[in-house]
């Protein structure tokens, strides 16, 4: 975790850079549209480096996925920690069953 609350600060930091010198001010200059399509792009690619059977492309692209989410996150305002919060609360609560309530 300790690697993840870092990397949320340094991107809660980067976010008023200027976008010609930060990747994560670059990607909030193009809006929320463009973060989503980004994470998306990125889920993409782990996907196809899984069936590929690639460890360490997909290892890559997993990094890839966690830092886009983070920086959609804090986007939208929305803490690490109140994902952390959500995770606690489904523990030890079957994964069916926590699916199963969310269509109710």
């Amino acid at each position: 975790m300790d690697t993840l609350t870092r990397l949320e600060a340094a991107i809660a930091a980067r976010r008023n850079a200027s976008p010609e010198t930060s990747y994560v001010a670059h990607l909030h200059a193009k809006g929320i549209k463009k973060i989503a399509q980004k994470l998306g792009e990125e889920a993409t690619e782990a996907v196809i480096a899984a069936l590929a059977g690639d460890e360490a492309e997909l290892v890559g692209e997993a990094a890839d996925v966690l830092f886009h989410l983070l920086v959609l996150l804090g986007a939208k305002g929305i803490s690490l920690d109140q994902v952390m919060a959500e995770l606690d609360r489904r523990e030890g609560t079957s994964g069916l069953v926590e699916k199963a309530s969310r269509s109710e």
